[in-house]
């Protein structure tokens, strides 16, 4: 059974959403629709000084309202913009981590960057990645919602198709059934929703990833 998950391609995710990777033999990085300005494609909330949630930004390019997410391309002067807003952050002044340094260089290619970052964690958590990019695959563009995961999925030569929790309410099982794709849902997340970023650089890895193991 080759078993497939269709995710957004998220800047610096919580633990939880790498279950995906130890879950499915192939993640479809969802960057086919339109870039949706208040999710968390662009940008994720980690402690400030004070130890409340702010938001760490990244500087894109202006773009208009239906740009894909496939298309998105970092401002002029991304690094050094960058760079200062991570400096509101205590946790993120003056380290060398790895992830830090490779969340430092932004490319032009925003979707590339949050491939990288997400191959990085894995790295780091001891877990497989394996990824393609849902605008390389021959989707039918006027496929919407289900419609288009199913497609997907097939493309990719699925009989599983893996999600979070949270998308349950997204699918019919019926439909999948019909196709012969099993629908299969992660349980929810039972441990912190901070970034990643946060966790690896507080602590272990191999915490972090025995947490996302028992969690399946």
């Amino acid at each position: 059974m080759v078993a497939v998950a269709v995710m957004q391609p998220y800047f610096l995710p919580y633990a939880g959403y790498f279950r995906l990777f130890a879950a499915a033999d192939r993640v479809a990085l969802f960057d086919c629709v339109q870039f949706p300005r208040r999710g968390w494609v662009h940008r994720n909330r980690l402690p400030a000084g004070t130890g409340t949630p702010a938001w760490l930004t990244l500087p894109l390019r202006s773009g208009a309202m239906e740009t894909r997410i496939a298309d998105l391309r970092f401002a002029d002067g991304a690094a050094v913009t960058l760079r200062q807003r991570c400096d509101r952050f205590p946790q993120l002044r003056e380290t060398d981590h790895p992830l830090l340094s490779r969340v430092l260089d932004p490319t032009p290619d925003v979707v590339g960057y949050l491939e990288a970052l997400l191959r990085r964690c894995c790295e780091q958590l001891n877990l497989p990645f394996e990824t393609i990019r849902t605008s390389s695959l021959d989707i039918n563009p006027s496929l919407r919602g289900q419609d288009r995961v199913l497609a997907i999925v097939d493309a990719l030569d699925g009989d599983k198709y893996v999600n979070l929790e949270g998308g349950r309410a997204l699918y019919d099982p019926a439909a999948f059934a019909g196709r012969s794709i099993k629908l299969s849902f992660l349980p929810a997340w039972q441990g912190s929703t901070w970034s990643i970023l946060q966790r690896l650089l507080t602590e272990p890895p191999t915490s972090v990833s025995d947490e996302i193991h028992e969690q399946l």
